[in-house]
């Protein structure tokens, strides 16, 4: 029977240290510019943030204002109160991305596939929405003005483009016009008769 020794100290530490050493690798060659840049350079912040997005999927808070991100896979990305304004979204995939609070403002997400996305108490001021595609998307508190829909593909999402005044409190609706069948069916008449 062999019996093995055991590891040499210097093998079990290089082994627990391992995924320590490539997130600081991953971690300098993600923000080499960040260390030699000041931290009020607004641009070299967006380039690590837009980084930290597309390796980690999730950048809540972020200042991403104006960032090109076109055909950008973020499944699921947490984008909770980011800053996204006049970003560029185009043909990126935002299935169920976490926008939760998010300032979208002047925003172009043309052809963009928002499919189960939260864009909850969302900024979302002429954002251009043209050709997107709009399925059950919780908008619920978000600011919807002067948004662009030519195109998109809306499904369980309340929002559209136009609409009526917003209501004031106490006042109640009018009812609506009832429906006129202007062409009745003819009533269904039996080919045979219970008589017979």
């Amino acid at each position: 029977m062999k019996l093995r020794s055991a590891p040499h100290p210097a093998q079990t530490f290089r082994w627990k240290t391992a995924p320590l050493a490539l997130a600081t690798v991953l971690l300098l060659t993600v923000s080499p510019a960040l260390s030699e840049a000041p931290l009020s350079d607004a641009a070299v912040i967006r380039q690590n943030n837009v980084r930290q997005l597309i390796l980690l999927n999730e950048c809540m808070g972020c200042d991403l204002a104006g960032v090109t991100l076109n055909a950008a896979h973020l499944i699921g990305a947490d984008l909770r109160y980011a800053n996204l304004r006049f970003a560029t979204l185009i043909d990126s995939n935002l299935e169920g991305a976490d926008l939760t609070g998010a300032d979208l403002t002047g925003a172009n997400l043309t052809d963009a596939f928002l499919t189960h996305a939260i864009l909850a108490n969302a900024q979302l001021d002429g954002v251009n929405f043209s050709g997107a595609w709009l399925y059950q998307v919780d908008v619920s508190g978000a600011d919807l003005n002067n948004i662009e829909l030519t195109g998109a593909q809306v499904l369980d999402t309340p929002i559209s483009v136009g609409g009526e005044e917003p209501l004031e409190e106490g006042v109640p609706l009018e009812p609506m016009m009832p429906f006129e069948n202007t062409n009745p069916a003819t009533p269904y008449e039996p080919l045979i008769s219970p008589e017979s």
